[in-house]
């Protein structure tokens, strides 16, 4: 209130009202990150369906797993005439990534008691690179959980209407929806790339490596495979200590 009684800025004549106050940047580039990236839960939904999975089965996945391309990994392989087992291996594998996440989240989150059990459903590729990009530990945590409230959110009611849909989406190449995570992905970490040559050297390392590993080893596992670039320079960018 104390705000709305003082004078009008210099810069607008007439004494205009003051602007309203718009959701701070990691709120606005969270949500709209999940929106974006949700939708592509109507491909998982149609898909898992395909596959032979029942409705609530697939809407489950969505709910409790809540690992994106470890689903579509599973579905993948239940489509292809796989075992369940062989299936959940994969995925298994594939999300075994949102560890390492955790890991590097632990210290700019600070959750404590039940709020990890939250937080650790929460870790995703988008929640993580968000956090990440923000300047602070508040800012990360705000990121963190506006992304994954949003992503949560669109996920699973885009996984239900694809379920529901499923034989008339069609696949999700052809509504581009495979494309939406890699390049909000890129988006987020851009910046990182241009701070510096290692950071470029470990991007195009990376890059190689899962190239190289797609044609022989089984999906999800080729990206796992090419964390071991930023272990290479983080290895490469350490001083040599004086003899």
């Amino acid at each position: 209130m104390t705000e709305l009684a003082q004078p009008a800025d210099a810069g607008e004549p007439g004494g205009s009202p003051p602007r309203a106050s718009t959701a701070p940047k990691p709120v606005r580039d969270g949500v709209l990150l999940g929106l974006a990236v949700g939708v592509s839960g109507l491909a998982f939904g149609a898909a898992a369906v395909s596959a032979g999975l029942t409705v609530w089965q697939t809407c489950a996945l969505s709910l409790l797993a809540y690992t994106g391309a470890s689903q579509f990994a599973l579905a993948g392989t239940i489509a292809a005439g796989g075992s369940l087992v062989a299936g959940a291996a994969g995925a298994i594998l594939l999300g075994s990534r949102n560890s390492l996440y955790s890991l590097r989240l632990s210290g700019l989150l600070q959750v404590r008691g039940a709020a990890r059990l939250l937080a650790a459903l929460g870790v995703t590729d988008e929640s993580t690179a968000l956090a990440l990009a923000q300047p602070d530990n508040a800012a990360a945590r705000t990121g963190f959980f506006a992304t994954f409230a949003s992503l949560y959110l669109t996920w699973n009611a885009a996984t239900l209407a694809g379920a529901i849909g499923a034989g008339k989406i069609g696949t999700p190449q052809s509504f581009g929806l495979d494309v939406i995570g890699p390049a909000a992905f890129l988006a987020l970490i851009w910046p990182r790339l241009a701070a510096g040559w290692s950071e470029r050297g470990v991007a195009v390392g990376g890059a190689a490596i899962a190239i190289a590993a797609t044609p022989l080893l089984p999906p999800g596992a080729p990206i796992i495979l090419a964390a071991s670039a930023a272990l290479a320079g983080t290895l490469a960018s350490r001083p040599v200590s004086a003899p």
